[in-house]
């Protein structure tokens, strides 16, 4: 196992998930954009919010793959097949119990069903599923995911 490996594994995974739901959004495949959901969690300024949630986004795909790693080093095997099914695991929590439950509690500008019309706009919360975002969102966002995880761990399987 190569945490190197994983680095690089982590940044273009992230950059293979990012164009996905990017070019799926352009498809109208989903309404789903990440980097600005994340950006407007801590500017009010739509542009900036965008720039920012991209990073926060390169940031946390550094994060998750190395959680990923620790799970490898943990169990002792790693691959591309093990890093896809950990991407799965990853893309359907994300889908669940992140975007629907957890991110409308600690972002500031997303509605939820116990806000009513308060003097801020407010973001739509993804829903379960993200699927106020599109019908084929959690299609979209779950594949983009599998594939982040097998470049993780293919990436992480290699020799250092």
């Amino acid at each position: 196992m190569n945490a190197w490996g994983t680095a690089a594994g982590a940044f273009v995974g992230t950059l293979a998930l990012t164009t996905a739901l990017r070019a799926a959004s352009e498809l109208r495949l989903t309404r789903m954009d990440l980097p600005f959901l994340l950006g407007t969690a801590v500017t009010v300024n739509r542009t900036r919010a965008k720039a920012i949630g991209y990073l926060m986004h390169f940031l946390n795909g550094q994060i998750f793959a190395f959680v990923y790693f620790a799970v490898f080093v943990a169990i002792d095997q790693t691959g591309w097949w093990l890093g896809a099914l950990f991407g799965l695991a990853h893309g359907l929590f994300a889908g669940t119990a992140l975007v629907s439950i957890l991110l409308p509690l600690v972002h500031p500008r997303m509605g939820s069903p116990q806000t009513s019309a308060p003097r801020t706009a407010l973001l739509e919360p993804p829903g379960f599923l993200m699927l106020n975002y599109g019908p084929s969102t959690p299609l979209v966002t779950v594949c983009a995911h599998i594939g982040y995880g097998a470049i993780v761990g293919g990436f992480t399987s290699l020799d250092a």
